[in-house]
């Protein structure tokens, strides 16, 4: 069955619009575990809008499911001018440090309002070779965010990654349209590419309560649902919400 990894960013962005503890992210993150969350996301951003490094210690030391850490690989350290928010050790020092199960790799920059597309593997791959051999030296699942293009998953397995993430908003923009079948078809296509190269299969990205049980692609392994399932929390609650997003995937609950 597919897991339901929840992304809680924007509970840190409610968080750090005052400069308090509340709403804290690990108690969230242990409200969606208890309601039947299988994994927890994050994705720390260098300026730390929302996921700062420290939630991501606080998050490791106290969660009984997978922990997946989202970032631009290449992202260095940088400091902090808030006293209460600390410096940020660079993506790979930090993930080195905090030892997710799962590390999601991203080409965002501190100009995206939010992840807006894959890697360019043409581009990007000779300088990602090396750092998924860091991570998955050190035991960490490799997944890439890439957009739907069968092409170019046996390019990704051959840079040493286990997982994509497929970047869904062309879905989810398709679908508020009522006209997603040839997106999707493009989906099921990369999903099918991903297993025949020995790649695991992540989506994520505007995916809802609506499209959800709509997006039938084949060999899913994680979903990762942030934004809309913060929305519907506010609505239904945690727990009502996560039985719902679990419904979604098919789950019995």
């Amino acid at each position: 069955m597919t897991a339901l990894s929840i992304n809680l960013n924007k509970i840190a962005l409610i968080r750090n619009s005052r400069v308090t503890k509340i709403p804290n992210v690990v108690t969230h993150a242990q409200m969606c575990i208890a309601a039947g969350a299988d994994g927890i996301t994050v994705h720390p951003r260098p300026d730390q809008r929302h996921i700062r490094a420290q939630d991501c210690f606080d998050l490791q030391s106290n969660l009984p499911v997978e922990l997946n850490i989202e970032g631009n690989p290449f992202t260095e350290p940088r400091s902090s001018d808030q006293p209460h928010v600390g410096d940020y050790p660079g993506f790979v020092a930090l993930v080195q440090e905090v030892r997710p199960a799962q590390v999601t790799l991203v080409p965002d920059n501190d100009q995206q309002l939010t992840s807006d597309h894959g890697f360019d593997i043409a581009k990007d791959g000779k300088r990602l070779e090396p750092l998924i051999k860091i991570f998955k030296d050190q035991g960490f699942r490799v997944s890439l965010f890439m957009d739907p293009d069968p092409k170019a998953m046996a390019m990704v397995a051959a840079l040493g990654a286990d997982r994509v993430e497929l970047y869904t908003e062309s879905y989810a923009r398709a679908h508020e349209l009522g006209n997603y079948n040839k997106i999707l078809d493009a989906f099921t296509e990369t999903a099918e590419a991903a297993v025949a190269a020995r790649l695991g299969v992540n989506a994520g990205h505007d995916l809802n309560l609506t499209n959800l049980p709509d997006f039938k692609v084949p060999h899913l392994d994680e979903v990762s649902i942030g934004h809309a399932f913060t929305v519907d929390a506010l609505r239904w609650g945690i727990n009502e919400t996560v039985t719902r997003y679990q419904q979604a995937l098919g789950k019995t609950v």
